[in-house]
């Protein structure tokens, strides 16, 4: 299969490539720089261009097979200032649309495009599964557009939209934002602890990503989380046990959102989200539980 990749030099995206390289297929990567695309798997082609507006990117998507677009704007780093939220929204509905257009013009078969859990927004105790409505605020409005510039595709391909919670990797993202302060043995939960994460290995990320491209049978909202979503209190027990420190000192809720502002929406939601048609499917899960993904990640970082 030869694979297009958007958002190929992002921590899932680079992931994504290596991994499909390594099983064979052909990758194609999307980078908007020749630069920042350094450090590719080898055997990867390189095409420069913005996903968000017209391209020479265009004629090599629809050559492809299939499609991977994980492109947009990073969403937990830096404050949400209006200009921010503008351009989270605009990087992945701009991008998804046109890949969208390419899919109906007689593209690639396939389409994994990426969304989030933020599309549920904080939801308490309710259990949560790719049956489960929208919710509100800012990301869920975000996520629920997302997933609707993909429909378009559908008309000739199979969509899969990959709603993916907190990604673990020892190569950046959130694993070693959550880790530092137990290093200086000052961890604990945010709050009480008791709103909900869902979290997945990197190593099933890519693994949902592959299982998404390769069966068919695979089609609309796929979560891609863990089956056993934890508390914040006890992902912050996890990471105490695994490296050693204790986790009893709780930073205070209040002192989150003093700092990141709006923001903190995406870091204090409580989302108990399960991935039904992952397991349904017969997905297998290398890591399921909190501690093992951790005792895995926390080892290969050091």
């Amino acid at each position: 299969m030869h694979v297009f990749v958007t958002g190929a030099t992002g921590l899932i995206g680079r992931a994504v490539c290596g991994a499909l390289v390594e099983a064979g297929h052909a990758v194609t990567a999307l980078s908007r720089s020749a630069g920042s695309a350094r450090g590719l798997p080898e055997g990867t082609r390189l095409v420069v261009g913005d996903p968000a507006g017209p391209g020479a990117w265009e004629a090599a998507l629809a050559s492809c097979d299939a499609c991977v677009n994980l492109a947009g704007e990073p969403i937990a780093e830096g404050r949400w200032t209006a200009e921010k939220k503008r351009r989270i929204r605009d990087s992945r509905l701009r991008a998804t649309e046109r890949i969208a257009a390419v899919f109906r013009a007689g593209g690639p078969r396939v389409l994994v495009s990426g969304s989030a859990v933020g599309y549920y927004g904080s939801r308490g105790d309710e259990l949560l599964d790719e049956r489960s409505p929208a919710g509100e605020g800012f990301l869920a409005e975000v996520c629920r557009a997302w997933e609707e510039a993909a429909a378009p595709a559908a008309a000739r391909a199979r969509v899969v939209l990959l709603r993916t919670g907190i990604v673990l990797s020892p190569a950046g993202g959130a694993l070693p934002k959550l880790v530092r302060p137990f290093r200086l043995f000052a961890g604990g939960p945010l709050g009480k602890g008791d709103f909900w994460q869902p979290w997945i290995h990197i190593a099933d990320e890519v693994g949902l990503v592959r299982f998404a491209l390769e069966d068919a049978r695979v089609v609309g909202p796929l979560a891609a989380s863990a089956p056993e979503p934890a508390r914040n209190r006890e992902l912050a027990r996890a990471i105490g046990k695994v490296l050693g420190r204790p986790s009893l000192l709780p930073a205070p809720e209040i002192a989150v959102r003093l700092a990141i502002g709006e923001a903190a929406e995406a870091v204090l939601a409580s989302q108990r989200v399960v991935p039904r048609k992952a397991l349904e499917l017969g997905y297998r899960f290398r890591f399921p539980t909190i501690e093992a993904a951790l005792r895995d990640l926390l080892g290969r970082a050091g």
